[in-house]
């Protein structure tokens, strides 16, 4: 329930940080909604510019590798 409710609640400022989570908590729904969310249109540039965004790049690589991969199926 917890999960379903932050997958609405996504935003700039606190995607980066709610996907680092959704990893390390094995939340699957959750952390697609947040790729789903980062590869959008024009919101990566203002999510690299958080500070969620600094910690995930460091202990996350995966998920950058994720992130990556969804922007070149999208583009």
């Amino acid at each position: 329930m917890c999960e379903a409710k932050l997958c609405h609640n996504i935003d700039v400022q606190t995607v980066a940080t709610t996907l680092a989570l959704a990893e390390q908590h094995h939340c699957e729904q959750l952390k697609d909604a947040c790729l789903g969310f980062i590869v959008s249109p024009g919101v990566l540039p203002a999510v690299m510019k958080t500070d969620g965004y600094k910690h995930l790049v460091p202990s996350c690589q995966l998920v950058l590798q994720e992130i990556l991969d969804k922007i070149a199926a999208v583009a």
